[in-house]
Formats: C-alpha cells, sequence, structure tokens
C-alpha cells in the first residue's frame, strides 16, 4: 500500500485517524502499531512476522542493556546508562545481539540474489556451470527492511550509548519501529529523535493543520511531478538506442523524479507524523541547490546521511586518524551507503563509490566549496547537479553495461540504430515538457515544504488544498504510479 493510492486516501487514513484519536490516550500506541502491522502487511502478512522478529530482539536488548530483564526489576525505573561510561559484558553482548541480528536480516533477505547471481555470472565464465546454484531459489524482500532495520538498531546503539532512554512497555516500542507514516521509506528516525514523544507529545489542530498540508504538497509532487518526470525517464533508460539529447533529456527527468518522488513521500510521511502528534525531522533541504557533493549530502536524505555519519563514520574513526584514513571512511562509508540502496545490481556500489571519490577530492582541495571556488556560486550548483546526475545514471540504470551505454549516448560515443526516434515522438509532448518545467522551477527556487507549512496562512493552506484536489483529480487519470524507493 503506498500513499499515492486511491485505497490509503479514501479507505486505510481515514479509518486510521478516526480509530486512533477516538482511544484514550493510553492506547493510542497499540491503536497505532496494530494499524501499522496492518498497512504493512497488506501486500505480504508474512512480512509481519519479520518485523516482530526484529522488534522483539531490540527491545529484549534494550531491556538487557540497563538491567531491567529480571521480574524484581521490573517494577524500578528505566535507567540511563552514563554517556562514555564503562560497559559490562552483558551490554556489550546484547548491543552486538541486535545488530548483528538485524544485520543478517538486512543481509539475508535483501542480498541474497544480489550475491547468488554474481556467483552463477563468476563461475559461468569461469566454465564451472555445473556448480552454479538454481535459478529458482529467490529471497522475497521484505518491504522497508532497509529502513526499520536501521531505525530499530538505532534504538539499541544509542540505548547502549546513553543517548537515551530505554522504553519499558514493548508496545511502545513496537509504534515506535512500525509506526506506518515512516514505515516501508523512510525518513529514518532515530529513537532519541521521537523517545520524549512517545512518552509525551501534543494533539493540536496547529499541528494536524501543517500535517494536513505538508501531506497534500508531497502528494502533488508524487503525482503531479514525480509521475510524469518518471515516465519520460522510462522511455529513454528502457529504449534500444537514443539520440544526445534524448539521453540527456531522460537523465534530467530521472534526476526530478527521484526528487521529486522520495521527497514527495518524505513529505506525506512527515506530514502524517504531525497529524498523529509527532514532529519527525527534515529530510531534504533543496539539495539541487547545493553548491558541491559535500553540501549535497547535507540537504539529500539528511536522516541517511547523519544515520551513516553518526553510527558508521565517526565510529570508524571519521576524519579523527589523518587524511589518508579519512579518505578510506569516506569511501567504505559512501559505498556501504550505496550498496544500502539497492540490491538488484552492483550500479548501486558503483554510484556510492562515485559519490565517495568525489567528496575525498572535494576534502582534499579544502573542504566544502574549495574544488570549485573559481565559479561563481550559480555555477558551483550547476556543476555538482551534472556530477549528481551522471551519477544517478547508475542508480537507474538496469546493469553496468547499461549503464554505460547510456552514458556513452549522453556524451554521443553511441552509435544511433533504427528506431532511436521512436523515444522523442512521446516525451517532448507539451505536459511531459510542462512537468519537467515545473520540476526545474521548484527544485530550484521554491521552498521546502517544511520551511513552507512552519507559519500556516489560509492564502498557504487553501493553496495546499488545492493541489490536493488537482492531484487526486490527475490520480485518477494516471496509469503509472511507480514508487522509487519502496524498493529499498
Amino acid at each position: 500500500m503506498v500513499f499515492s493510492s486511491h485505497l490509503f486516501l479514501f479507505y486505510f487514513l481515514p479509518l486510521a485517524l478516526v480509530c486512533y484519536f477516538l482511544v484514550p490516550r493510553r492506547g493510542k500506541h497499540l491503536m497505532l502499531a496494530v494499524l501499522s502491522y496492518a498497512f504493512y502487511g497488506w501486500a505480504n502478512p508474512l512480512f509481519v512476522f519479520l518485523l516482530l522478529f526484529s522488534t522483539t530482539v531490540d527491545y529484549i536488548c534494550g531491556l538487557v542493556m540497563t538491567g531491567r530483564w529480571r521480574l524484581r526489576t521490573w517494577g524500578q525505573p528505566m535507567p540511563m546508562l552514563e554517556p562514555g561510561g564503562q560497559r559490562q559484558r552483558h551490554q556489550k553482548v546484547a548491543l552486538a545481539v541486535s545488530i548483528c541480528t538485524n544485520l543478517a536480516l538486512l543481509g539475508f533477505f535483501k542480498y541474497f540474489n544480489l550475491f547468488a547471481d554474481s556467483y552463477n555470472a563468476i563461475v559461468a565464465g569461469l566454465g564451472g556451470e555445473a556448480y552454479t546454484w538454481d535459478s529458482f531459489v529467490r529471497v522475497v524482500l521484505p518491504l522497508g527492511i532497509s529502513f526499520y532495520t536501521f531505525q530499530s538498531m538505532s534504538y539499541s546503539i544509542d540505548v547502549y550509548r546513553g543517548d537515551a532512554r530505554a522504553i519499558r512497555r514493548f508496545i511502545d516500542f513496537a509504534c515506535y519501529v512500525s509506526m506506518f507514516p515512516q514505515l516501508v521509506a523512510g525518513p529514518i528516525i532515530r529513537f532519541s529523535e521521537v523517545a520524549d514523544q512517545l512518552v509525551h507529545r501534543t494533539h493540536t489542530l496547529e499541528k494536524f493543520a501543517r500535517g494536513a498540508a505538508m501531506f497534500s504538497l508531497g502528494m502533488a509532487k508524487k503525482v503531479l511531478i514525480a509521475n510524469p518526470c518518471g515516465w519520460v525517464a522510462d522511455q529513454c533508460f528502457n529504449a534500444e538506442t537514443v539520440s544526445t539529447l534524448d539521453a540527456w533529456y531522460g537523465a534530467l527527468a530521472y534526476s526530478f523524479q527521484i526528487y521529486f518522488d522520495f521527497s514527495g513521500y518524505t513529505d506525506m510521511a512527515i506530514g502524517l507524523g504531525l497529524m498523529l502528534g509527532f514532529v519527525f525531522p527534515k529530510n531534504f533541504d533543496s539539495p539541487y541547490k547545493a553548491t558541491s557533493i559535500t553540501d549535497f549530502w547535507r540537504r539529500w536524505h539528511i536522516s541517511l546521511s547523519s544515520w551513516l555519519r553518526d553510527y558508521l563514520y565517526v565510529p570508524l574513526g571519521g576524519n579523527r586518524k589523518g587524511p589518508n584514513r579519512t579518505y578510506i571512511n569516506l569511501m567504505l562509508v559512501m559505498v556501504l551507503g550505496g550498496l544500502w540502496h539497492g540490491a538488484t545490481s552492483w550500479n548501486f556500489v558503483i554510484w556510492g563509490a562515485i559519490h565517495g571519490a568525489i567528496l575525498g577530492i572535494e576534502r582534499a582541495a579544502g573542504g566544502k566549496d574549495s574544488l570549485y571556488r573559481f565559479l561563481p556560486r550559480p555555477l558551483r550548483t550547476l556543476a555538482t547537479f551534472f556530477l549528481v546526475t551522471i551519477a544517478w545514471v547508475f542508480f537507474r540504470a538496469e546493469g553496468h553495461e547499461r549503464a554505460l551505454s547510456y552514458l556513452g549516448a549522453m556524451f554521443g560515443a553511441v552509435p544511433l540504430h533504427d528506431g532511436a526516434e521512436m523515444a522523442a515522438a512521446t516525451i517532448y509532448r507539451p505536459y511531459f515538457l510542462l512537468a519537467m518545467g515545473l520540476a526545474a522551477i521548484l527544485a530550484w527556487t521554491a521552498p521546502q515544504s517544511w520551511d513552507f507549512t512552519r507559519k500556516l496562512t489560509w492564502p498557504r493552506a487553501l493553496w495546499c488544498l488545492l493541489m490536493l484536489a488537482v492531484a487526486i483529480i490527475v490520480l485518477f487519470t494516471q496509469a503509472y504510479n511507480p514508487f522509487i524507493y519502496f524498493i529499498f
């Protein structure tokens, strides 16, 4: 079930809001958890057991770390571990169990198929077809496993570090992990960011109105911009051959699609959280206005980049162990970040390596904008967007050979075949040109939904409602309605 669907808009969401606000305060977490499990299990009920298993393991690990797993200590207050203090053996074991369990789940369910296919390709290439694995053995990717495993791990790590207090009631923790607004596609909400809100939060008309406004803008981004841009990108990337102009047009369309698709979903998720009383952190900050790749990663998918920084880059040593180790850490984090994004091909690793290499070069040049300091700000932004768009080709193309071929088409290095003009006959229609133009205007001039709705005046509220109405009307006419990050 996705937010931009009639099932969610007209059935699940109204029912969820009514049920949530009808139950008393003490029962809200139970109700929200039940609704979230129903939301998650809609596509495949078996996924619910995997989510429940991960949640149970991390909940028990939190109790073990705080010494509250024994019956005689059950009624005592939950302690917060001293930040930076010495940890006992059972606490270290509990943290290791939590991390290893989540990474094992993520590794098996997400990467089994990728490694099996890679193994078969290598063995077959060496002439050992008899030693390949049967192709019928396939693991189904559970929805949102990349997000909720990271989110659940943050609980154990925050409790271990002393950054948050462990949760006593299992249902409260299950509510945090499974909360349907951000369950299947983020943003990644760290436990320390909502720990206090799980204990006490307010439900106000102002907060609900802002949430509804953000949801409306996110829906408009997804339906009115991301979907038509995505259709253009598909025509170009799926074509057997494209001209140089069409290739750049398709790459630009995908750059807009992935941004408005994911930021639109994030707006809807944050908006739903506000409607339920939760304040989630900002996840996008006009990333295509970035003046360097370093700046880009401070603006793009902030919840993931900050998670990788605090839970991976800093523990690896960050920039505290000399420049060479810093470059290695940057590359390792970005490669792992690329692998986290996708499990269908090694292109995601290449995409991460490209960003890691550029981040290292920028740091070696002296910092955020030093590499481009001779350029005026608009050209720095353009240069950054150019690099980001080139890297997106590996993110979108199916296989490295197709990615290299598409890049060759972008730079005129691939000969055209018969039928190359077929894509051009459809992708330049006024509807798609309008969507691309609006995408460019919004990406480089419009404020973020988070900022636009902070002071919600009546004109702004009416504008948001108008955008929602238009998006719903258009949604009825669209047969093309994918969601990119749904598979991550």
